[in-house]
């Protein structure tokens, strides 16, 4: 019997242990998947390369890519909107269009439609603006009546706008939130009217600003995030008169939420507020957050969040704070919050972020004026790849040197020179010039240097031409010759001027050298 218990005892030792060793290896095995799933979720991220585009010097607050990831629009405060060509481009990275679509307002929003043949333009003015994909507009919204107070009555917004989107499935339709407590649907054909307005109203019924708006994922709910911390919905198919979600203090009061993200599935939303924290919602329940992020300092009532586009992760930039050096991307786990990743970008603030899902990059905006692309070179698709490979040939530049002018107003004729005259000036006075501007001989009246004049066809013509011919005097015979050849047939036979004064003054009578002296002088008066 003793034997039997102690065989039982070693059995069920024997056992335990190997429980425990059972127990260890399952830990190993659950700590081994965690590793790999943390690993999985960094190599998604697509960050072994960067290139730099630049868009000025301003905070660039507004990136769009279109949806085939073949173009990228950037705004800024300086008013500027960059368009960016990825299969156009080369290594230097330039934009091909630079134009102030809203003259002197800040872009605060770009959009690209589901299409990507216009982008929608949202400024500091009231009024939106659609351009197409060269930059070129096609329409702009009507600016409402500043002296109605029910802004049902006014065809437009009243005050600066703040965001704007498209929706997600009818390409001509969009969304504007303003200053003036309203969110208005737009149709691309209509644009002297909108199609319905939202009013956005805090807890006791007054107004309160919409700072950011967007659809959901099947475009059935229209969201606005608000001044004073709340969170509103309302059902796209039902009048737009009470939401159909409202969570009152989902964030700070009189701190903007500067972004409202929904994930690709449409079950949870992300919010991103000036407050300095981020928070997940899930729709079923929305009443309190999933999870949420402190102390993340938002410089920019533009800094926004968004998911991944398998909706593992959110991303969203943070702004510089005293002491810092560098603006980071953070990355965190949808299923846990926990931080997955944090991207050192450039020594100022991360503004925007935007992960093309087509393309698999990264575009993020920062607050010295540049764009930064993240890529992978295995995972990521044309883009950015496209124009890193591309050399960039400079242009060979003729460099001449001008020779300096010495103006000497008391020079010689000789010596002087011109003064540099304008073009034309110079055209008229070389036009002047004979041999500049190649004059043909004119025609001549006598024969000279062995051209003959041309004659008419006339009688006195004729009779000029053959008196010329009959009486012409040779080149090689001296002309005093030719003269004094006549003079004695002229003294014994005169004819013009003799017979004329034969009667009056038989006798030539000539002046004398006394008589050339002036005349006498007058006797002065007495």
């Amino acid at each position: 019997m003793s034997k039997m218990a102690n065989d039982s005892q070693i059995l069920s030792s024997k056992n335990i242990i190997d429980g425990r060793k059972v127990e260890e290896d399952e830990e190993e095995e659950e700590d081994d998947e965690s590793e790999t799933e943390e690993m999985s979720l960094k190599e998604k991220i697509p960050c072994t390369h960067e290139v730099t585009m630049t868009h000025g010097t301003k905070a660039v607050i507004a990136i769009a890519a279109d949806p085939s990831g073949a173009r990228l629009a950037s705004g800024s405060i300086d008013y500027d909107v960059c368009f960016w060509d990825f299969a156009g481009m080369d290594s230097s990275m330039r934009s091909f269009r630079t134009l102030q679509p809203c003259e002197n307002h800040p872009i605060k929003c770009l959009q690209y439609s589901t299409t990507g043949d216009v982008i929608l333009v949202i400024s500091g003015a009231a009024q939106a603006k659609v351009l197409d994909r060269d930059g070129f507009e096609k329409c702009e919204t009507v600016k409402g009546d500043q002296y109605i107070t029910d802004m049902a009555r006014t065809k437009g917004h009243t005050a600066g706008l703040n965001s704007g989107c498209w929706h997600p499935f009818t390409k001509e339709e969009y969304l504007t939130c303003s200053q003036d407590s309203t969110c208005r649907i737009w149709l691309l054909h209509r644009p002297r009217g909108h199609k319905n307005v939202i009013k956005c109203r805090a807890q006791n019924g007054v107004k309160t600003i919409p700072t950011t708006c967007s659809y959901s994922r099947e475009g059935t709910v229209v969201a606005c995030g608000c001044i004073d911390g709340s969170i509103q919905m309302w059902d796209h198919r039902k009048n737009f008169v009470n939401p159909s979600l409202t969570l009152r203090n989902a964030h700070g009061s009189n701190n903007e939420i500067s972004s409202l993200s929904f994930s690709y599935l449409g079950h949870t939303l992300a919010t991103r507020s000036c407050d300095d924290t981020l928070k997940l919602w899930d729709l079923r329940s929305f009443k309190v957050p999933i999870f949420e992020v402190k102390d993340l300092f938002s410089r920019y009532e533009t800094t926004d969040c968004m998911f991944s586009p398998d909706d593992s992760m959110i991303v969203t930039g943070e702004s510089l704070k005293k002491g810092q050096d560098m603006g980071k991307i953070l990355f965190y786990d949808t299923k846990t919050f926990e931080l997955v990743n944090e991207i050192p970008v450039t020594n100022s603030h991360v503004i925007k972020t935007l992960w093309h899902p087509k393309l698999n990059q990264l575009f993020v905006g920062c607050g010295n004026g540049i764009v930064k692309v993240y890529y992978d070179i295995n995972r990521s698709m044309r883009g950015a790849k496209l124009c890193v490979v591309k050399s960039h040939f400079k242009h060979k530049h003729m460099e001449v040197m001008s020779t300096q002018q010495i103006i000497t107003p008391h020079a010689l004729p000789l010596f002087r020179q011109d003064r540099p005259k304008s073009v034309r000036k110079q055209m008229e006075k070389d036009r002047l010039d004979p041999v500049k501007s190649r004059r043909p001989d004119l025609p001549i009246t006598s024969g000279q240097g062995g051209r003959v004049a041309s004659s008419g066809g006339t009688l006195s013509s004729y009779v000029i031409r053959n008196l010329g011919l009959s009486k012409r005097i040779e080149d090689d015979q001296d002309p005093r010759e030719a003269i004094l050849k006549y003079a004695k047939e002229a003294e014994e036979n005169p004819y013009w001027i003799a017979p004329a004064y034969k009667k009056t003054q038989p006798k030539t009578i000539f002046q004398t050298d006394e008589q050339d002296s002036g005349p006498s002088t007058k006797k002065q008066k007495t």
